[in-house]
C-alpha cells in the first residue's frame, strides 16, 4: 500500500467516525491530511459530496495552494485555503473542520470576547495541558464570507502543530500531528462546548 492509500485509508476512517456522530449536516464539513512534504501534498474532502458515504471520490490530492495536483472534475472544499496555512505554517499532519449546533452558539455568546477559555476541566488535557492551574484558551474569528480573508484571520493563530480556531457562526477547525490526535482534539472541544453550554443554561435559571 502506497503513502497516499494509507492517509486516504486514513482520513476515511476520520471521516466515517464523524459522520456518526453526525457532524456533516447538509454536507458540511472538511477534512485533510497531509501526504507528503517538499513539495506540501495533502487530501482533503471534495466539495459537495454526503461525508456519511464512503466513495472513491471522497477526497482529492492538492497542493500547497490547494489546485489540484491530477486533472479531476472534483472541486476541494471551499476551507481549503484553511487547511493550507495549517500545512505551510506548521508540522501538523491533519486538520479537520466541522460545524455543529454547539460550537456554533458557543462561537456567538463568546464571540465578542474574541475566545473561549477552559479551566478545571479534565478533558483540557487532551490538548497537553496538565498543570492544575492551566487555562485552554480557543480563539474565535469573524467568519469572513471571502474565504482568503478568513485564511488570512485564520492563520494569525497557528502557533502551534496542534491547536483549535472558532469561526463564529461557521464551525472549528482542529490540527494535530496525525489523524488521531486531531480527531483527539476535536472531540474535546466539542465536549467542552456542550458542557459550557449546559453550564450556562443552568446559570441563566
Amino acid at each position: 500500500m502506497t503513502v497516499l492509500q494509507e492517509r486516504w485509508q486514513e482520513l476515511a476512517d476520520v471521516k466515517d467516525e464523524l459522520a456518526l456522530r453526525d457532524w456533516f449536516m447538509g454536507t458540511s464539513g472538511n477534512l485533510a491530511i497531509k501526504v507528503q512534504d517538499s513539495p506540501t501534498e495533502f487530501l482533503v474532502t471534495a466539495s459537495g459530496k454526503d461525508k456519511r458515504k464512503r466513495t472513491a471520490e471522497d477526497f482529492l490530492l492538492v497542493d500547497a495552494n490547494g489546485q489540484a495536483i491530477e486533472d479531476t472534475h472534483l472541486k476541494p472544499s471551499a476551507e481549503t485555503l484553511l487547511h493550507c496555512e495549517v500545512y505551510t505554517k506548521t508540522a501538523a499532519g491533519c486538520s479537520l473542520h466541522i460545524h455543529t449546533v454547539a460550537n456554533n452558539v458557543i462561537s456567538e455568546i463568546y464571540g465578542n470576547r474574541g475566545k473561549i477559555e477552559f479551566q478545571g476541566l479534565e478533558l483540557i488535557k487532551a490538548f497537553g495541558l496538565w498543570d492544575e492551574d492551566a487555562v485552554l484558551t480557543i480563539p474565535i474569528i469573524p467568519n469572513h464570507a471571502h474565504i482568503p480573508d478568513l485564511a488570512e484571520e485564520f492563520q494569525k493563530h497557528l502557533h502551534g502543530d496542534s491547536g483549535a480556531v472558532l469561526i463564529r457562526n461557521h464551525g472549528i477547525t482542529v490540527w494535530g500531528k496525525n489523524a488521531f490526535e486531531a480527531k483527539k482534539l476535536l472531540e474535546a472541544s466539542e465536549f467542552l462546548f456542550q458542557y459550557q453550554l449546559a453550564l450556562y443554561q443552568i446559570q441563566s435559571q
